[in-house]
């Protein structure tokens, strides 16, 4: 069955536009609790925690669930900011029956979102988001008041968050001498990313760190490297380390103010460990640059691709058995240390991986010297339906035969809004670049009179 309203990642849009309203959100925050409150504990009730980002609008989205919680019977716990993985690990640490984040991730504070984790933190299944929507469609009915559930806040949220990210690097070795930048993106991690830093020994030059409600991934960030990357230079760091506004995110900047993406930080990760014990195989996405799976072929490191989303991610790990899986935009999942991808984690690993090896990042990430990718974003009516228009498969086709085994081509709806993304990636830049140029062109076109 078509899901109506979870895309990839929960629900997510456009503040005050249909979903995310008060309204929809105070019914959605009921459905869930009809369905989580099989889960009850002795005293009847379930339990979940509600996290969020700095958004303004987190406040009102805040409420609006906690109001649909507790007439569903759900006991509410409040956590206030927190990143997205944090939510995940204080619902699995604390017992609870799952966990709610209220954030849009990497986009603008215009936009936000809801994400559910399970009680283990993995991802809600399928089915309760299925069960989720079913209940939407019914009428939201109070509970009795005796039997409504409560609120509280966890106030030690964030220092819990902290001790598990410590617990994630190595207790022989420490980050002493190292001047490392760190951007939260003006988000969730803002009061935590700079201390787990600080408390392993860093010397810590914070920027992104002033939320106002409005400046979430503003120019800044995982999105936005470029401030870290000058920033890096102007503090002679070593290294600089970059989050999104909900910290599931993870872009690094080395000493010499190049960017890596998650392909290259992933395969630092990857190597570290298999020098210590083989790694079996690592899983990527669609989009994960050839370069990677070249350099892990060199290893004997199986690689396969899931779909887009680090959701499909996770689900080709568990299906293989693997434990680290990743997208080049930043998204880093080591099973060994989390139920899901972490920015500040994943990090945390890369430096682990430097400090033992004695490299820099720059050395450390040379064996993946990514290949020319242009990815091109076509805004089109119902981008499902025009892959399967007349003229686009032979244009493809076309274009993969200039190709051949040098490189991919890609076609591929978003998830969460009506684009459809063109992308080419090869060893030649121009021709990269002619190709993806010509292709999205051809089907600009196709769109255009399939619209007429």
């Amino acid at each position: 069955m078509a899901r109506r309203y979870f895309g990839t990642d929960g629900i997510r849009g456009r503040v005050g536009t249909a979903p995310i309203t008060p309204d929809f959100v105070m019914r959605l925050g009921f459905a869930a609790g009809r369905v989580l409150a099989g889960g009850a504990r002795a005293d009847g009730h379930s339990r979940v925690l509600i996290g969020k980002d700095t958004r303004v609008s987190g406040y009102m989205l805040e409420a609006a669930l906690e109001c649909g919680l507790s007439a569903a019977g759900i006991d509410v716990l409040l956590c206030g900011p927190l990143p997205t993985p944090g939510v995940a690990y204080l619902t699995r640490a604390l017992r609870l029956q799952a966990g709610i984040v209220i954030s849009a991730s990497h986009n603008p504070f215009e936009d936000n979102g809801i994400k559910f984790f399970a009680a283990d933190g993995g991802k809600l299944a399928d089915a309760m988001e299925a069960a989720i929507e079913v209940e939407l469609d019914r009428p939201m009915a109070c509970r009795a008041s005796r039997e409504l559930g409560k609120a509280r806040r966890v106030d030690d949220a964030q220092g819990r968050y902290i001790e598990f990210c410590k617990s994630t690097f190595p207790a022989d070795l420490d980050l002493r001498g190292l001047r490392i930048v760190v951007d939260s993106a003006h988000g969730a991690a803002y009061q935590i990313a700079p201390n787990v830093l600080h408390e392993l020994g860093a010397d810590v030059i914070s920027i992104g760190d002033k939320p106002n409600g409005f400046n979430i991934n503003e120019a800044c960030g995982a999105t936005a490297p470029d401030l870290l990357a000058r920033t890096v230079l102007a503090e002679r760091a070593h290294l600089g380390i970059a989050l999104d506004g909900d910290a599931d995110r993870l872009i690094m900047c080395d000493q010499h103010g190049v960017v890596h993406d998650g392909d290259q930080l992933l395969y630092v990760i990857v190597r570290d460990r298999h020098l210590e014990s083989a790694v079996a195989g690592v899983a990527g996405t669609l989009m994960t640059n050839l370069a990677l799976e070249r350099a892990l072929g060199a290893m004997n490191i199986a690689f396969e691709r899931a779909r887009v989303g680090d959701r499909y991610v996770l689900e080709l790990m568990q299906a293989r058995g693997w434990m680290y899986g990743g997208e080049n935009s930043g998204h880093i999942i080591c099973l060994d240390r989390h139920t899901t991808g972490d920015g500040m984690v994943s990090a945390l690993q890369v430096l682990a991986a430097l400090v033992r090896g004695g490299h820099g990042l720059a050395e450390a990430a040379a064996p993946v010297e990514l290949f020319p990718q242009r990815l091109i974003n076509l805004r089109v009516d119902q981008p499902g339906a025009l892959l399967e228009a007349p003229g686009v498969e032979a244009a493809c086709r076309e274009a993969r035969a200039v190709l051949g085994a040098r490189g991919r081509i890609l076609l591929r709806p978003s998830g969460t809004e009506p684009v459809l993304r063109v992308m080419v990636e090869g060893e030649d830049r121009a021709e990269v670049d002619a190709l993806a140029e010509g292709l999205a062109s051809t089907l600009r076109d196709l769109a255009r009179a399939r619209a007429e």
